[in-house]
């Protein structure tokens, strides 16, 4: 929420020169309206629901568990982008929160002063010097680029998930996840304006240079001398 917020506040305030690479700009378009189409009609209800009748603890729980299964996978970036201090933190958050946090129910890690990160293989790649590449439009999961889609590949092997030999019990917790995620962003479509299409490829480019960077936003202010 934080972070959606803080691009929000970047992209009306402090505008950047974005990529403006969009080739699949027609295909792009059609399929957003897709995932718009889906999301109104299914995704946003279940997620309401959910919202509604879960629990604050059991929602929290929720939330701290699937939180805990991607320390595995962030734990790996951090370390392929030379990150070493913050990857065997969040080896540790996740060992923590494993085993005293009950299999991350808890996130004890947090409460101790281990603080969370946010780190993918589309960052790694970034890291290392790939460019973002034309936009896409996944179905289904919505705003991409070329790195972060072919990043795909090799993140879906970076989960613990992999671990769990039923088939049943991988697909209901990546569902669970899938679900949580939608119910934390319920209510951030207010925040659109203008066109819907433009506003979601631009807060995309601007976050992902939000993650690369480690919330660090470059500003003009500097460029300008205040004097009394």
């Amino acid at each position: 929420m934080c972070k959606a917020l803080i691009v929000f506040l970047s992209l009306t305030y402090f505008p950047v020169a974005l990529s403006e690479v969009d080739p699949f700009q027609d295909l792009n378009e059609k399929t957003h309206k897709f995932n718009q189409n889906l999301d109104e009609s299914i995704a946003t209800p279940i997620a309401r629901v959910y919202r509604k009748v879960t629990p604050d603890f059991v929602e929290v729980g929720v939330t701290n568990f699937t939180d805990n299964i991607e320390d595995v996978n962030i734990a790996l970036n951090n370390l392929l982008q030379g990150k070493i201090k913050d990857g065997f933190s969040d080896i540790f958050r996740f060992t923590l929160n494993s085993t005293i946090g009950i299999l991350g129910l808890f996130d004890v890690a947090s409460t101790i002063g281990l603080e969370k990160h946010s780190e993918d293989f589309g960052q790694t790649l970034a890291v290392w010097g790939v460019s973002d590449g034309p936009y896409i439009v996944l179905p289904v999961l919505g705003p991409s680029s070329l790195r972060d889609t072919l990043a795909r590949i090799p993140e879906a092997f970076m989960t613990p998930l992999l671990l769990i030999d039923h088939d049943r019990t991988g697909y209901e917790l990546t569902a669970i996840d899938l679900l949580d995620k939608r119910a934390r962003y319920l209510g951030l479509e207010s925040i659109v304006i203008g066109d819907d299409y433009l506003f979601y490829r631009d807060a995309y480019f601007q976050s992902r240079e939000f993650d690369i960077n480690d919330g660090l936003i470059e500003d003009d202010f500097d460029d300008f001398d205040f004097e009394d």
